[in-house]
């Protein structure tokens, strides 16, 4: 944690999302709730003082503050690494996966990822909770000092006016109730029902705790990562299928809900018709909630298997991609404003100990001149001090002139007609100086 006269840290952040890597590598390096200590505690022996660990279906990274960000950054991407088991065959390109982002980058990035706006569905409402709790179980482990927190507060803030001030956050929760009235057209009440999730990707939760908070009868997960799978469990109260079961599982659920965004479709044509000739042709509801999408297309052309795809339930829900995408415009914009003072607010905070220094200055010159001038008129005091506080600048702006040339001196000329409010320099700060 930096102190006052202490060089400040600076944001960085490491890790492997949806854009950078591969979900078998998420799958590898995500870190259970029971994990997280462990990692932070490695992290802070590596020399990362300041940290939050956000692992979700769409990214496992490090949001991070340090002094010096691009040793720490390195220091991260080590214990990160570590939790990949074998770095060569098949992962050798493990290493390539992992991105880094420092300053002004980094601060956009944690905005972005507080917004959901840098998720693989744009809106989901889960995202900012799970953020909020990283920070929560980081501020318990003493890894949260000044420069984080106050870069996450801001973001946390930006996040509430996007989700306030645009439509943006709408179309999930309208699309999870599309599939809700999707799976009602189908299959009537859903008290009766079970449905499997494969995968923990947020919207695929989104529409589980939907179909849930409606009656559904009985829901379990899949995920190709036992923790993953746990963890979606827990989280969602429900019983856990191995990942190897899925086609046997079919037989058994009337909705099927995949949301694991794995390049490859898990569900395909032949395991769904398998399926419906052991369920004597009762219909089955595929929705694909993945990006890139989990469940083969060929199966629309299957009897008795109704596959819908977010697309198909914007249109469910009447909301087109095209007011998400107008939705996400505002957004960014709300997103760079919040930025841009968080910014100049941290810029400005830089200056604090420089102005405490002149101000310590002036007041021991102020001292020393009283002390001289003791029993002297009001008007030989102040020219005394005048004197004495410009005799050190005068000196420094004459030699400057003469080492640098007249161009240099232009600029110091200019710079100290906006600290001091002169002719020719900021007008703003002229008037300020007035008041």
């Amino acid at each position: 944690m930096a102190g006052r006269n202490q060089t400040p840290a600076q944001l960085f952040v490491v890790g492997a999302n949806h854009h950078s890597s591969t979900i078998t590598l998420r799958d590898t390096l995500f870190v259970d709730d029971a994990a997280v200590p462990v990692v932070l505690g490695e992290l802070k022996r590596q020399g990362v003082p300041q940290a939050i660990v956000l692992s979700t279906c769409d990214r496992v990274e490090v949001q991070a503050a340090a002094v010096k960000p691009e040793q720490a950054a390195e220091a991260a991407i080590a214990v990160l690494t570590d939790r990949v088991n074998g770095l060569d065959g098949a992962d050798a390109d493990a290493a390539q996966q992992f991105y880094t982002l420092e300053g002004e980058d980094a601060a956009r990035h944690i905005f972005a990822v507080a917004a959901s706006l840098d998720s693989q569905v744009i809106g989901e409402p889960q995202v900012l909770g799970q953020v909020k709790e990283s920070h929560r179980r980081s501020a318990g482990a003493g890894m949260v000092g000044p420069e984080l927190d106050k870069a996450l507060q801001a973001a946390f803030g930006v996040a509430k006016s996007v989700r306030s001030e645009t439509a943006i956050g709408e179309q999930p929760v309208s699309m999870a109730a599309a599939a809700v009235q999707v799976a009602r057209d189908l299959h009537g009440e859903l008290g009766s029902r079970a449905a499997l999730l494969i995968g923990d990707g947020e919207m695929g939760e989104l529409i589980a705790e939907q179909l849930k908070a409606v009656g559904l009868g009985s829901l379990s997960v899949a995920a190709p990562s036992p923790a993953r799978s746990g963890a979606a469990a827990r989280r969602l109260d429900c019983h856990e299928t191995p990942f190897a079961d899925i086609a046997a599982a079919l037989e058994d659920n009337d909705i099927v809900l995949a949301s694991l965004g794995g390049r490859s479709y898990t569900v395909d044509a032949a395991m769904v018709e398998a399926a419906l000739r052991r369920r004597r042709r009762r219909p089955i509801l595929l929705v694909d909630a993945g990006v890139p999408g989990d469940i083969d297309p060929a199966i629309e052309r299957i009897d008795d298997a109704f596959r819908f795809t977010l697309d198909d339930l914007e249109r469910v829900a009447l909301k087109g991609r095209a007011s998400r995408e107008d939705a996400a415009v505002e957004a960014w914009s709300i997103l760079e404003t919040g930025l841009a003072a968080f910014l100049r607010g941290r810029s400005e905070r830089a200056a604090v100990p420089a102005i405490e220094g002149l101000r310590a200055h002036f007041e021991s010159v102020r001292r020393e001149v009283l002390d001289e001038t003791r029993g002297e008129d009001a008007d030989a005091v102040s020219r005394r001090l005048i004197n004495r506080l410009l005799h050190a600048p005068s000196e420094a702006l004459r030699e400057l002139a003469a080492e640098e040339g007249a161009a240099r001196a232009d600029e110091t000329t200019s710079l100290l007609g906006r600290l001091f409010g002169l002719a020719g320099g900021n007008k703003r700060n002229a008037k300020k100086g007035r008041k």
